[in-house]
């Protein structure tokens, strides 16, 4: 008898290790990710900056709906100044367009007389700098690659993970694969809380109660305690 119960006792154990085990998983990819996105914001901050000494007036006229779409980023690099893109021939330039946006422009004519009219209007940097520039420009824009590279990694990952973990998370209107992804990492198994109540202290989504005899304050804050990630 004693030993059915050792046996059992560590079959729960093991069981127990493996659920902590497969959400610690899904905390460490989901961490990752996040870490990845901050990472790109900053990377596609800086591309910006460093188009604006480009094409001043070309980030500023948004020309581009998408400023880091394939044809906006064939425009930055594929040209070595300010001059060769204002000195292009006009047709050439459509052409051009045509060919990096895939035939998805509705009216590319009209994309290339913006884009020449934006560069006319854009200063001139000496050819050193303008170097050095285009180097930087370069660089940047593999990076922005590499880093949308690991977070579809990520992501793929991610969903190996969460098909181990059965929710019901995505079910709920605006909450994608990302995100129950993210909540479940973070919050682990639901029966390690006591009730409701725990599960929203640790979410951070309970608030201060201020009480004093029959009155009870219905504005407050929410708590500051929890997990912050």
């Amino acid at each position: 008898m004693s030993s059915l119960i050792v046996c059992v006792l560590e079959e729960s154990t093991k069981r127990l290790y493996l659920d902590d085990y497969r959400y610690t998983a899904l905390k460490t990819l989901t961490r990752a990710r996040f870490y990845a996105v901050q990472n790109l914001i900053k990377e596609k901050q800086r591309l910006i900056n460093i188009i604006f000494k480009k094409y001043s007036s070309l980030t500023q006229d948004k020309v581009f709906s998408d400023k880091f779409g394939k044809t906006a980023l064939a425009v930055y690099t594929e040209f070595d100044s300010v001059d060769t893109l204002v000195n292009m021939d006009l047709h050439e330039l459509t052409e051009f367009i045509q060919k990096k946006g895939k035939n998805r422009f509705s009216d590319p004519d009209s994309v290339a007389k913006a884009i020449q009219k934006s560069a006319r209007s854009s200063y001139r940097l000496p050819k050193t700098i303008n170097d050095s520039v285009n180097q930087v420009l370069s660089i940047s824009i593999n990076s922005i690659k590499a880093i949308e590279a690991q977070i579809k990694s990520l992501e793929k990952a991610i969903a190996v993970q969460m098909d181990l973990i059965p929710n019901t998370l995505t079910s709920i209107n605006g909450i994608g694969p990302v995100y129950a992804a993210g909540i479940i990492a973070e919050i682990g198994d639901v029966n390690r809380f006591d009730n409701q109540a725990a599960l929203a202290k640790y979410a951070g989504l309970a608030w201060t109660q201020h009480q004093s005899g029959d009155f009870q304050a219905e504005a407050t804050h929410l708590i500051h305690s929890g997990n912050r990630i």
